[in-house]
């Protein structure tokens, strides 16, 4: 009797591992598929997105979709306000800063605030501590394209080529203070060339003087370089990501190409007022991830040179925020960058 109970306990011990394990993922599944309930009785009114440029614009965009998506799930209305002024997004980010830390004011907020954050610094907000992150909504890689003429077919090519013009290449950029224009400081500075900078009113601009070979190269976003590339009018020779791009797969990225470590994309990302109570912001962080995750949204995202990135907590995101912060900081200090009083 003894000897039985003795080798009935291992089975009983194993059988209550089992269930217990069992357990552990149906509680684990059902909170996949029905996620924890929102905090208190957020939403009970409207929220707002602000948004820092017109209508139509790349931001207005993506704001609008969430917002559809975000009523839906939640049956309130998700408003989507233009905040149009000559100072980019600083109008809508100041209002966004100066309400209240409740959930219900979010601005969709694109990478160029944090890059230009050393460079604009006279503003009414402290960027690093005046926001709440709550989620990166996309990523755009940059890709480096050339003009067909120049005779590198490659990040390498190029860079030894460079380093042979004693009067350096010219380079186009969409403004001052862009990411085509810092994304490119920061090149010059990996690569220890020097290239002569022609800023120009726009991406189109630059992309016409490329074409037309009175600048050498720039760098530009996917869905603009990539038709030009396959249509053979210019040249691409690496894209700006850290990982190989699903959107061109085929393209290696500059930092396998000879500059370990290089990265420049964009993103566009929501963000509320510092202080917004957490479980507010996990709430948004986590169905605005859900929605730009969906397969409608990737395949409309694709179609304009730009992907939904691996979800990230807000942490995450805040934490990825003040790296790019700090790099951007870096670059401008080197190339000695000042915006004109």
């Amino acid at each position: 009797m003894i000897a039985s109970r003795m080798q009935q306990a291992p089975v009983s011990r194993m059988v209550s591992a089992v269930v217990s394990a069992v357990a552990v993922f149906m509680t684990g599944h059902a909170l996949a598929q029905n996620p924890p309930p929102l905090p208190g009785n957020y939403p009970s009114r409207p929220i707002k997105i602000l948004v820092g440029g017109s209508p139509g614009g790349g931001t207005d965009i993506i704001a609008r979709v969430l917002a559809q998506k975000l009523g839906e799930k939640w049956g309130r209305q998700v408003l989507v306000e233009n905040r149009v002024s000559g100072l980019g997004s600083i109008i809508a980010m100041e209002a966004t800063a100066k309400a209240p830390p409740d959930g219900y004011t979010l601005h969709l907020a694109s990478s160029s605030a944090y890059m230009n954050a050393a460079l604009v610094t006279k503003v009414p907000y402290d960027i690093r501590t005046a926001f709440a992150p709550i989620a990166q909504l996309t990523s755009q890689p940059y890709v480096l394209v050339l003009n067909k003429d120049v005779p590198a077919s490659s990040v390498r090519e190029l860079i030894a080529y460079a380093r042979t013009r004693t009067g350096g290449l010219s380079y186009g950029t969409s403004g001052a203070g862009t990411a085509s224009h810092l994304g490119m400081e920061l090149l010059k500075s990996m690569a220890g060339v020097d290239m002569v900078q022609i800023n120009y009113k726009g991406a189109g601009q630059a992309f016409v003087d490329l074409l037309g070979g009175q600048v050498q190269l720039m760098f530009s976003s996917a869905i603009s370089a990539t038709p030009m590339a396959k249509a053979g009018k210019v040249k691409a020779v690496g894209v700006g990501s850290l990982k190989r791009s699903r959107l061109l797969a085929d393209l290696p990225t500059i930092s396998e190409s000879g500059l370990p470590g290089f990265e420049l994309t964009g993103w566009y990302g929501l963000i509320g007022t510092g202080g917004s109570p957490a479980p507010i912001v996990q709430a948004l962080n986590r169905e605005s991830s859900r929605i730009m995750n969906s397969p409608e949204m990737q395949a409309k995202l694709a179609a304009d040179g730009a992907e939904a990135p691996e979800p990230r907590t807000p942490a995450q995101f805040g934490a990825a925020i003040n790296e790019e912060i700090d790099k951007w900081a870096r670059v401008i200090k080197t190339a000695n960058l000042k915006f004109d009083d």
